[in-house]
């Protein structure tokens, strides 16, 4: 019998990660932000992104991989880029502050970009690219990790990571179009989540050590082979192999942060080092035309997809993004569900840092 989730209102959730991230010594203003993306990424209905990475958090900087009280460096500032130095904190603070250079630039140049290197997790990459939609501009983020988990494409060794992109663009009377995707047929945090709730995962997935689909989210997490966004070659696994390793070159190989399967054959990891990278860009549509006829015509291409005929049996066609708002608004009302486990977990972090527990 499935366990009843627990409410926990979004408020509390907010106020819950600021203690724990200043007891693991982060400033206000960046525990403020990072708990913001979190919360933020949990009312949308990414349970995988928010308060459930903030055990790996917390088991991280315990590890000495997390330097919670550093501060983002800007070692780059030129035309419409920019390059930051995260200073092996998380990535939440440093991503937000190189965004909003990204729309600075934008504002300028029509077009601006910034990377951020030496940094770690920095939760859903919408948390980004919708930041780029408060100034009516296109926003795009994607980020590496430094552990391997997607096999390449007739391979069976994990090469690279998820490997996330997002991508969020602006429209009139709709919502705006907001994608949010691994690269891999699933998040690790997918995993995580089944395994908390003691759930089966979807054959096609992950693979077990000798190669094999399996639905077990325990022995996913201790192989993490995950496949390419696809999966086999003959479903397009090739395509998802390929944006895995483009979104590699552009938070990785392009400012100087991990890429591939670098940490597992470096000494990165006798350092202590995560190395993430992120890449931002954010794009300015009113310098193509005017910004009113991009959102009538964004308007028209989504009411378009929403009305097209449905498939026997379904209800409604999605936009990207629209699952997620609507998560948000019923979440924001009625309370973020957690899983029991989850929250056992969190009230053990509170013990240990000597914070108010979560519920």
């Amino acid at each position: 019998m499935a366990e009843t989730a627990a409410l926990v209102t979004h408020t509390r959730l907010h106020e819950f990660i600021v203690d724990v991230l200043m007891a693991m010594k982060m400033e206000r203003a960046p525990a403020e932000i990072t708990a913001g993306h979190m919360v933020r990424t949990d009312l949308r209905g990414v349970d995988s992104h928010g308060i459930g990475m903030l055990p790996r958090y917390v088991e991280y900087w315990r590890a000495g991989y997390l330097q919670l009280d550093s501060e983002p460096k800007v070692v780059r500032d030129d035309g419409a880029m920019a390059l930051f130095d995260a200073g092996k904190s998380l990535g939440h603070y440093a991503s937000t502050l190189a965004m909003r250079k990204a729309i600075e630039k934008a504002k300028a140049y029509s077009i601006g970009i910034a990377t951020v290197r030496n940094s770690s997790h920095f939760g859903a990459a919408a948390n980004y690219s919708m930041l780029a939609l408060e100034h009516d501009m296109i926003g795009l983020a994607t980020t590496n990790t430094p552990r391997p988990a997607a096999v390449p494409t007739f391979g069976r060794q994990a090469m690279f990571g998820t490997n996330p992109l997002s991508f969020a663009a602006p429209a009139g009377r709709h919502a705006p179009f907001v994608l949010d995707m691994a690269t891999t047929t699933v998040a690790v945090g997918k995993l995580v989540v089944a395994s908390r709730w003691g759930k089966p995962i979807p054959e096609g997935w992950a693979l077990d050590d000798r190669g094999r689909p399996t639905t077990d989210p325990l022995v996913a997490l201790k192989h993490r082979l995950l496949s390419p966004l696809g999966g086999s070659r003959e479903l397009g696994g090739h395509k998802g192999y390929g944006l895995g390793v483009m979104v590699d070159i552009l938070s990785g190989v392009l400012n100087g942060a991990v890429y591939g399967d670098l940490f597992e054959r470096s000494d990165m990891k006798a350092r202590q080092v995560h190395n993430a990278g992120h890449c931002f860009a954010a794009v300015d549509p009113s310098r193509f035309r005017p910004l009113e006829e991009f959102k009538r015509d964004m308007d028209d291409m989504l009411e378009a997809l929403r009305s097209s005929p449905r498939a026997e049996g379904q209800e409604r066609i999605y936009v990207a993004g629209e699952p997620e708002l609507e998560s948000e608004q019923r979440r924001r009302k009625d309370g973020i569900p957690l899983a029991p486990v989850l929250v056992a977990e969190c009230n053990r972090i509170a013990r240990d840092l000597g914070v108010k527990a979560l519920a």
